[in-house]
């Protein structure tokens, strides 16, 4: 038996990629994407039909909404567990545009048949982040705080009833 395989029998393992290759190698329980881990799956030769799409929409910001969605889409196809769907930072410090993101981005999963259940909105452990997933995780949207430094922020984290980015255990 491997080191993975053994790590397997112990906890849950969460890719943190976009590159479906490797999620189909490795067959972890749950995934994680990123801006940045978008872009680099965007640049494999898999992916060059939905970079078009992307590109032929015009505007930058739904472009990255789209490409995210549609390879979280692909994600949800090869892992029996959650897909975490990061929130732009930039909006880290206001909640409201938080929420409207985050329920922007469960909607366009929802026209690709992706149930929220199946989604983790990704977003910092700010004040205002935590705030936005207390209102999102009241709707039925799950959570994944990231950026999680210290005790009191994994407590915030917490009593807004989120997923943390060290695992997939519930606090």
């Amino acid at each position: 038996m491997n080191a993975l395989e053994q790590l397997k029998q112990m906890t849950v393992v969460v890719a943190d990629t976009g590159d479906l290759d490797a999620i189909r190698q490795y067959q972890p329980q749950d995934c994680t994407t990123n801006p940045s881990l978008i872009l680099k799956a965007a640049s494999l030769s898999g992916y060059a039909h939905l970079l078009e799409e992307a590109r032929a929409m015009g505007d930058v910001e739904a472009a990255i909404d789209f490409l995210t969605v549609r390879i979280g889409t692909e994600l949800t196809k090869l892992v029996p567990g959650y897909v975490s769907t990061e929130v732009d930072a930039r909006l880290s410090f206001d909640a409201d545009a938080m929420v409207t993101k985050a329920r922007h981005l469960i909607d366009l999963y929802a026209q690709q048949g992706v149930g929220k259940e199946r989604i983790l909105i990704k977003l910092a452990t700010t004040w205002e982040g935590v705030q936005a997933a207390r209102v999102l995780e009241a709707e039925g949207i799950h959570c994944n705080l990231t950026l999680v430094f210290n005790l009191a922020h994994a407590i915030a984290a917490a009593h807004a009833g989120a997923y943390l980015q060290i695992g997939r255990a519930h606090v």
